[in-house]
């Protein structure tokens, strides 16, 4: 088992000085991907891309995804009257890829958008922090925490790729048809009968009552009654909490102005249909994946799927309006995804480029793959008339 001993110690040292010797899942998950020193975000074990790496991104395929974001994007600041400055939080960066190729196309076709521009990297991890300084180190963008912007100071947009399927997560489990709560202990701090069966590993799981009522009002904000009789027993799955805290301060921060959250998840209905019953819980690993988040400790990233409906619903709450939901492939078709393939053909390019180029901008909109993602646009203190005006990426091509 390709663990973090140090890790191992931490989380098990964490396990013993809490009252009840057991701390949640979601408590859990957040040591293993985000502990200062040992966490897998935190240390060199991260690795995004094809050669060795761990998992790959839409960035990954090259400037297309960046690029037609960034169209988007002036569109943005156009309807909002060309304000200046306008604010691009980028939320989980990176490798700072995708920072690399919106601001590269700014200098190249926008770049009185650019002198109006400022760039915000939120990011956690001081590792991936270095390299995306590095990487930008030509551009002006500049690094802070969400917590240190102002309140209502944002005029423009937050956005993210594959931010909220990393925040840590509480899981669950239907005992006769009530919910309980998944914790994790150590084999010596439990009685054999307390121990919930599961795959080999350093630490063992223990079903008791929730720890908050948070995860039961959870059901009420997206309509879903987990006593209904479909629901099997032993049914598990996750509820993000730490979503909805972060899109909390999201509209705290943002006065006027846009939140595009792209990842992969499900609007409710489908997140919790009684046929999946273990949950949305992956690990990745070179770039092989499985569901055991108990062993390569610190050195496999941890996600689950996002739940739309929650954050569509929440969002509501915090005065985010919905302004739309599509598909990650819709989206980008939408914004040009398609001229670009079509004009390959037109290129001076070898075969080799040709075929490796049309490869990857496939993968963009690959139904089962980055295309099925979902794309969620949410805003917040617009006028009618610039409500009225429909977003780009939102328009269905005909």
């Amino acid at each position: 088992m390709n663990s973090s001993p140090a890790l191992c110690a931490a989380i098990s040292d964490r396990i013993t000085t809490s009252p009840q010797k057991r701390i949640t899942f979601a408590e859990y998950m957040d040591m293993v991907l985000y502990h200062p020193e040992h966490g897998y975000y935190s240390s060199k074990a991260v690795n995004i891309g094809f050669k060795g790496g761990d998992f790959f991104t839409s960035a990954s395929l090259g400037a297309d995804f960046g690029e037609l974001l960034a169209e988007q994007f002036v569109q943005m600041w156009q309807i909002l009257g060309q304000p200046r400055p306008f604010s691009l939080v980028e939320m989980g960066a990176g490798q700072g890829l995708l920072a690399l190729y919106i601001l590269n196309y700014y200098q190249l076709h926008y770049p009185d958008f650019l002198t109006a521009l400022e760039y915000i990297i939120v990011e956690k991890s001081p590792q991936l922090q270095q390299e995306q300084q590095q990487r930008l180190q030509n551009f002006p963008a500049r690094w802070c925490n969400l917590e240190e912007i102002p309140n209502n100071s944002i005029t423009g947009c937050f956005f993210s790729n594959e931010l909220v399927d990393a925040l840590p997560v509480h899981q669950f489990i239907l005992e006769t048809g009530e919910l309980r709560e998944i914790y994790v202990s150590l084999p010596s701090l439990v009685k054999r009968d307390e121990n919930y069966p599961l795959l080999e590993g350093e630490f063992v799981e223990v079903v008791s009552e929730v720890s908050t009522p948070q995860l039961t009002k959870y059901f009420d904000l997206i309509d879903i009654d987990l006593s209904a009789n479909v629901y099997p027993d032993g049914y598990r799955s996750e509820i993000n909490l730490a979503a909805l805290d972060w899109l909390s301060i999201v509209a705290d921060r943002l006065q006027r102005g846009y939140v595009v959250t792209v990842d992969y998840g499900y609007p409710a209905d489908r997140y919790y249909n009684p046929r999946r019953s273990q949950g949305t819980l992956q690990c990745y690993y070179q770039h092989r994946y499985h569901d055991n988040p108990y062993i390569n400790i610190g050195r496999q990233d941890i996600t689950a799927h996002v739940n739309f409906t929650a954050l569509e619903s929440w969002g509501e709450q915090c005065d985010l309006n919905k302004v739309g939901f599509t598909q990650q492939a819709l989206f980008l078709m939408a914004l040009g995804l398609g001229e670009r393939i079509a004009s390959l053909s037109y290129q001076e390019i070898s075969i080799a480029q040709l075929l490796q180029r049309r490869e990857s901008l496939h993968q963009l909109i690959d139904p089962t793959g980055l295309g099925g993602f979902g794309v969620l646009v949410q805003s917040k203190g617009l006028q009618a008339q610039e409500i009225s005006q429909p977003l780009k990426g939102l328009i269905v091509p005909k």
